[in-house]
């Protein structure tokens, strides 16, 4: 059963975000209110560890990689109220615990039920919900950790299971930048391919980068090219965290030197073996890259993506090679670019044509900074949730009545943090 954890002070922090966005558009608070809530109020349980387990939303499980975004932007006022802080580390306690469990999942059951997809051919377990290996579920939680530390200076999440998960992050890193030696395999039985790999689960072939192989992207559907550039952009930066935790707060010198391999080895691989060209003849990066030299020109609009570059922290927000990334990407000639009616952004080939993502419009926002690109992310999202006022996975971008999953949690919380980014709320990295 989940518990409401929305107190005086959180009410107090949302009259607050009310007030401050009142003189630019009233319904800018109506949705902030209703989001930022909603969270707190409905996926938050306590777990018989005595951590707390997040729901997505409408899937019954957790997710590593959604379950950081889903609490993130409650760490812009983590630092003035320690019950949220103590919420926050028990998220991260709960993922560390999950990822000590297996690092390849990344989804997770609350308790070991054994829900989920249970007949997938791989190594399934009663708590895992899915075992697709996305390199974004073992990245998400370290930020999350790093994140919380930095903003509010609370170390109690670095706890047994953090370093026990943190030594099977950078074993599995390690495997897999060797995928043909891996032993990880993944088979699904049904007739959508993007729900399973090739070769008997093994994935397409790829050649030795230094980059980390990933079998899955954040949307859940398997890689094309096994290198996703955006996730092995992310790892660079996380490997950058771990090396801060291990040398300031534990002191693990095996440990800084391992991350330190390793982020050396992934941003060469992707330096070097991370770009394409596009339409104009321009170098820009690449989508997924297989070192063999195939390359996929596109974005998705979840995250990690490759708008989300500086977000994330891999790159300046002015660096060359992002501007021209970011140009190409947000343009036609992404086949995942859709402009209709009521909106213009990126979509996913996990939901349907001329659909797009409100998390890849906050990613806009996001990702520039021009105060007036921000305000158009903001109204396009509150005029497009379909009579709602909640953020969807994609909506139809002549109809926003037409949208997919009308409980999304993650999408709700990235509006939350493009309207407390914008009004001067950042989250310090």
């Amino acid at each position: 059963m989940t518990t409401n954890y929305v107190d005086s002070h959180v009410q107090q922090f949302v009259n607050k975000i009310n007030q401050l966005s009142q003189p630019i558009d009233p319904k800018l608070g109506t949705v902030f209110q209703k989001t930022f809530l909603n969270t707190l109020e409905t996926t938050i349980s306590d777990d018989e560890q005595g951590y707390a387990f997040i729901l997505t939303g409408d899937i019954p499980a957790m997710w590593q990689r959604d379950s950081t975004a889903q609490v993130r932007p409650y760490l812009a006022l983590a630092h003035e109220q320690p019950a949220i802080a103590t919420l926050i580390t028990r998220v991260v306690q709960r993922q560390f615990f999950n990822m000590a469990i297996d690092p390849y999942a990344n989804a997770f059951n609350e308790t070991a039920n054994g829900h989920g997809h249970q007949t997938d051919q791989t190594e399934m377990g009663p708590w895992i919900w899915e075992r697709k290996f996305e390199i974004d579920s073992l990245c998400y939680p370290v930020q999350l950790a790093y994140l919380l530390y930095k903003n509010t200076g609370v170390t109690a999440q670095f706890d047994d299971n953090f370093v026990t998960g943190v030594k099977r992050l950078l074993t599995t890193f390690e495997t897999e930048q060797h995928h043909a030696t891996s032993p990880y395999r993944f088979v699904r039985t049904v007739d959508r391919p993007e729900d399973t790999l090739e070769r008997d689960g093994l994935g397409t072939p790829v050649a030795d980068t230094g980059m980390i192989w990933s079998g899955f992207r954040p949307s859940d559907d398997a890689c094309e090219y096994g290198y996703l550039i955006p996730a092995n952009m992310f790892a660079v930066v996380i490997l950058d965290y771990l090396q801060v935790i291990f040398s300031s707060v534990l002191d693990d010198p095996n440990i800084v030197a391992r991350a330190r391999r390793l982020q050396t080895a992934v941003r060469d691989g992707i330096e070097t073996y991370g770009y394409t060209t596009n339409a104009n003849g321009e170098k820009v990066y690449a989508y997924e890259v297989d070192g063999l030299g195939h390359a996929k020109l596109m974005d998705d609009g979840n995250v990690p993506s490759l708008l989300s570059a500086p977000y994330l922290g891999y790159c300046d927000l002015l660096d060359p090679n992002y501007q021209r990334t970011r140009q190409t990407l947000l343009s036609p000639e992404n086949p995942y670019y859709y402009s209709g009616h009521l909106a213009a952004g990126q979509g996913s080939p996990h939901t349907p044509a001329h659909y797009i993502w409100p998390i890849a419009i906050a990613m806009e926002g996001l990702t520039t900074n021009s105060r007036d690109q921000q305000l158009a992310a903001l109204q396009t999202l509150i005029k497009t949730t379909g009579g709602t006022d909640l953020m969807h996975e994609s909506f139809n971008v002549d109809d926003d009545t037409q949208f997919t999953r009308e409980w999304f949690s993650w999408a709700n919380m990235m509006y939350c943090e493009l309207l407390l980014t914008t009004l001067g709320f950042k989250i310090e990295r």
